[in-house]
């Protein structure tokens, strides 16, 4: 989809009052910190450098986000969320951005979907299971969400069907995909489901009320009796 490929970095931020609010769909990636999220980032792009992986995961503590549309028009922005759980990083900054994230996750209006990264040789973590609870109310009133199973090439084709399907049990309601950008497993797949969250169909019922609308806005014509 070269729709992924127009991605432009937009804003760092270090707290949520830093972030600005955007009227368009926004779309966050989540998850550990050797989950392969910015990995998958820069494959779904093709963007060697766009999001940043750190040689000591953990320490990127910014939320970054990036603007998607052709020429130049914004239609959505992608959300590069710190990663969580790494040891090498202290209790306390843990904390903070756990906090931070949370309030991110269950408060940003502009939030559309969650793509949560999740190494399939070690499943779904406590912390991630913990991600899943904190947004499952938003999740249950129509916000998307995706499980994306990295590094899917270092399993067998069985291995994969069972992990495949025990994390669909555990997804909460949320879509799973097998990735892997070695073998470009899932690419093309991900990016479609992306641009169909970020330009969702309108409605015979919207369209309906949308023209209702425009009618009850125009003015009255001359020859009106009033």
């Amino acid at each position: 989809m070269g729709w992924m490929h127009t991605a432009r970095f937009f804003t760092t931020a270090a707290q949520l009052d830093q972030l600005p609010q955007v009227d368009v769909p926004e779309i966050a990636f989540v998850g550990r910190s050797n989950a392969g999220k910015s990995t998958c980032i820069n494959t779904l792009t093709q963007q060697k450098q766009l999001a940043f992986a750190s040689k000591k995961p953990g320490r990127t503590q910014h939320i970054n986000l990036f603007s998607l549309g052709r020429q130049g028009v914004t239609d959505a922005v992608l959300a590069d969320l710190p990663g969580y759980g790494y040891a090498a990083v202290s209790r306390t900054d843990k904390q903070r951005w756990q906090r931070v994230m949370l309030n991110y996750l269950v408060s940003r209006p502009s939030l559309t979907g969650i793509v949560l990264l999740c190494d399939p040789r070690l499943g779904l973590t406590e912390l991630d299971e913990a991600l899943l609870e904190a947004v499952r109310p938003r999740v249950e009133a129509g916000l998307k969400f995706l499980v994306i199973l990295t590094k899917a090439d270092k399993l067998t084709r069985s291995e994969q069907a069972k992990v495949l399907s025990i994390t669909k049990l555990n997804a909460g309601g949320g879509e799973v995909r097998l990735f892997s950008a070695l073998k470009k497993q899932g690419v093309d797949d991900v990016a479609k489901l992306l641009w169909q969250w970020a330009h969702p169909p309108v409605s015979e019922q919207a369209a309906s009320d949308a023209e209702q609308d425009s009618a009850d806005a125009e003015p009255p014509s001359e020859d009106s009796d009033d």
